[in-house]
């Protein structure tokens, strides 16, 4: 079943009385193009969870070339999914609410992650995604093009922030296609656009990865702040603030944005 062909996804959108839920910020992916793409990146891996199918334009071809199960919160679409994607294990629940581990070693390695993330839930589900990041070789996430540029950002670019310094410490990010407005059902007001992230091997002891975790945050606190002046209340004063940051030859008045990804870690190593 070709769901990115219009006509045979708005019948079974029908047969199904199905549609888009503006309350978790669905669009339905329709896009041959970036349908492949995503389906290519996948490919050679047995074990694939997708979160959010919706009707299961994406589950259909991902289900032809590995395990698919597939987690979707809306009855309704999980009644479509019986339809259009047969050979996946399609489960009637929340990502948000559930513990994602055993869902993952469920599956055959390596695994997958695969979602065309709701708008309105991106931020909660990138921080479960995170948390299990070590359960799967890699993930490919649709998001808002807005929030996979700010994951992108390198050090010294103003849309730098807390969670491009994390997501970059934690994975391996890359672009894999865009996605216009016209790639989905109904067409966004914004572009999106697929990333690939692949977790890295943890450097850290998890007392001090969580502390390295605490320094980035209250570094971004007033992102247009200098660094000194949003580390002063996680340190427990300016002096000490400032001791860190000329441990690493920085300026006091450098801004968190301008930070690369070593400084970040030898302001944690020095107040660990």
């Amino acid at each position: 079943m070709n769901l990115t062909d219009p006509v045979t996804l708005k019948a079974l959108l029908e047969r199904h009385g199905l549609s888009p839920h503006k309350k978790w910020g669905q669009h339905f992916l329709v896009s041959e193009k970036v349908v492949k793409a995503i389906v290519a990146e996948a490919s050679g891996f047995p074990g694939i969870l997708e979160v959010g199918p919706g009707p299961g334009v994406l589950t259909h071809p991902l289900s032809l070339v590995a395990k698919v199960l597939a987690l979707e919160v809306d009855s309704i679409a999980v009644s479509a999914l019986g339809e259009s994607a047969p050979l996946a294990e399609v489960r009637h629940q929340d990502a948000l609410e559930i513990d994602l581990a055993p869902i993952f070693l469920s599956l055959p390695e390596p695994r997958v992650l695969v979602s065309n993330m709701p708008y309105n839930i991106t931020g909660p589900l990138l921080d479960r995604f995170t948390t299990n990041r070590f359960l799967y070789e890699k993930a490919v996430l649709m998001m808002q093009k807005e929030v996979a540029e700010k994951i992108l950002a390198p050090a010294g670019d103003s849309g730098r922030g807390a969670l491009s310094v994390v997501m970059q410490l934690l994975f391996e990010v890359r672009k894999l296609i865009k996605a216009p407005p016209g790639a989905f059902f109904p067409p966004p007001r914004v572009e999106s656009l697929v990333l690939v992230l692949t977790p890295k091997t943890s450097e850290f002891s998890d007392d001090h990865l969580e502390h390295l975790l605490r320094v980035i945050r209250a570094g971004f606190t007033q992102p247009r702040k200098t660094l000194a002046n949003n580390l002063t209340l996680l340190l427990g004063s300016r002096d000490r603030a400032l001791v860190a940051i000329e441990a690493r030859q920085l300026s006091e008045t450098i801004r968190p944005h301008q930070l690369r990804q070593e400084d970040w870690c030898g302001l944690a190593e020095s107040t660990f």
